[in-house]
């Protein structure tokens, strides 16, 4: 893991096509803009984590129907 401090205003780059910048902060709370291509998808961990398990879910239902279909 890379820990960086950033003050208001700057920027970390990552690669060439994606840049995140602190816009404010209010106590423990930061606001970031997020630069990257359409293709990019970005979520905040607790958003992921739920895309995630509604993923595994729906492969492990298509893997017991595919399964079926074959028995």
């Amino acid at each position: 893991m890379l820990a960086l401090r950033r003050n208001v205003g700057e920027t970390i780059r990552i690669a060439d096509d994606i840049s995140i910048q602190v816009l404010s902060t209010n106590g423990q709370e930061v606001k970031l803009s997020i630069r990257a291509p359409a293709f990019t998808t970005i979520h905040r961990e607790e958003v992921y984590k739920l895309i995630k398990a509604e993923r595994e879910k729906a492969s492990h239902l298509d893997q017991m129907v595919l399964f079926q279909f074959i028995s």
